[in-house]
């Protein structure tokens, strides 16, 4: 079957030429160069990796490790198997924990949503070892589960042996596994996300400000997590949205607590300044309603089974192309999520995206009159 082009597209694209005769894309320049070990921007919507610098490298995380505590915690709330008022019993070695504290108390119970925001807000390591070991029965035990997490998401430069951040021989993450945490949060529990742009806590009758600096430098920045040890130097995973695009930033390894700032900032403002993402298909969505033949209908709603976002230099969506190619003939009975045929996404002839294309509904076969009538107007055809 011949490719076709989705008519709102095709309508897209007629209207862009005229804006394209009008105005050129702005030029990309190069990612600006920082002075950190290591950095990634990207995209949360598409993916797309838009600056990166040894961004493989295996690290120390410092506290960006509670990144991943959280994610766990989160998943706990999520299952059913751990609530926010559920009271937590402090042991002696989460009150000994070292480096920067919530100040708990040993055999104090404490609820798991102050523990969540002292180990957030306060990057309370005695906060975090008080809900590995509430959860696990021992941080050893968390650390086990934070790796087969990491293993789910396709972390292949990390592995924890803590849930503080504290170092350890082979504790490691990277920045592009970093990236990918990060986005895996926001994504799966945004209603929890809320957290990271709280900027202060107080416990004890201490109150303790946000470590992250760009919570009050940029109003579009809402989280995520500093972290500082020796080894590490500092480091910061940012994530900010602007006029309805998010991106995520990694720093580690800056020589200062300024210039990971700095180098955040510069990151974000690249990323904003010369690219946009555009939401191009909803999941589930119908995009096309194609000719079926010897079914119980005459046409098959069809779309794709995720929302399909793409980030591209600025001023340069007019000149994005989409194909449907699908089965020839397309025949009953179908079930909805059937694999039928793929979309194409491509600009200026180069292949940019490509999912499979999916039946919206169910379409039983025809009886034998209607598939008898189908056959013979396809043997035509």
């Amino acid at each position: 079957m011949t490719p076709f082009r989705l008519a709102i597209l095709v309508i897209t694209l007629l209207l862009g030429g005229h804006a394209a005769a009008q105005s050129q894309p702005v030029p990309v320049p190069d990612p600006p160069q920082l002075g950190a070990k290591g950095h990634m921007l990207m995209d949360f919507h598409s993916g797309r990796v838009l600056a990166s610098e040894q961004s493989d490298v295996r690290r120390d995380p410092a506290s960006i490790t509670k990144v991943m505590t959280a994610f766990v915690v989160f998943n706990e709330l999520r299952s059913g198997d751990l609530s926010m008022d559920e009271q937590v019993l402090v042991s002696e070695k989460a009150w000994r924990a070292t480096g920067s504290r919530m100040f708990i108390e040993v055999g104090n119970r404490i609820a798991v949503e102050d523990l969540v925001r002292g180990m957030i807000i306060q990057s309370g390591n005695d906060a975090s070892v008080a809900l590995a070991e509430h959860i696990a029965g021992s941080e050893a035990n968390f650390a086990a589960l934070m790796n087969q997490y990491a293993a789910q998401l396709g972390m292949t430069n990390t592995h924890y042996t803590n849930a503080t951040g504290l170092p350890g021989d082979d504790h490691y993450s990277s920045a592009a596994d970093t990236a990918t945490l990060v986005r895996a949060l926001i994504s799966q529990f945004p209603d929890y996300y809320r957290f990271y742009s709280e900027r202060k806590f107080t416990w004890n009758d201490i109150t303790q400000r946000n470590r992250n600096r760009m919570l009050w430098q940029d109003q579009s920045v809402d989280g995520v997590k500093t972290g500082y040890t020796q080894a590490a130097q500092y480091c910061l995973a940012t994530s900010a949205k602007r006029d309805g695009m998010r991106l995520i930033s990694v720093v580690m390894g800056a020589e200062t607590p300024g210039k990971r700032v700095e180098q955040s900032r510069s990151l974000l403002n690249y990323g904003y300044r010369f690219f946009e993402t555009h939401r191009l298909y909803g999941a589930e969505e119908t995009v096309d309603t194609p000719r079926l033949w010897k079914g119980t209908a005459d046409t098959l709603p069809v779309g794709v089974s995720e929302d399909i976002y793409i980030t591209l230099p600025a001023d340069t969506y007019d000149r994005l192309d989409a194909q449907i190619t699908l089965n020839d003939p397309l025949e009953a009975p179908v079930a909805k999520g059937d694999s039928i045929g793929r979309l194409t996404v491509s600009i200026d002839g180069e292949t940019v995206r490509e999912r499979p294309v999916i039946a919206l509904e169910a379409v039983p076969e025809a009886g034998f009159v209607g598939r008898t009538i189908d056959s013979v107007r396809l043997w035509i055809n």
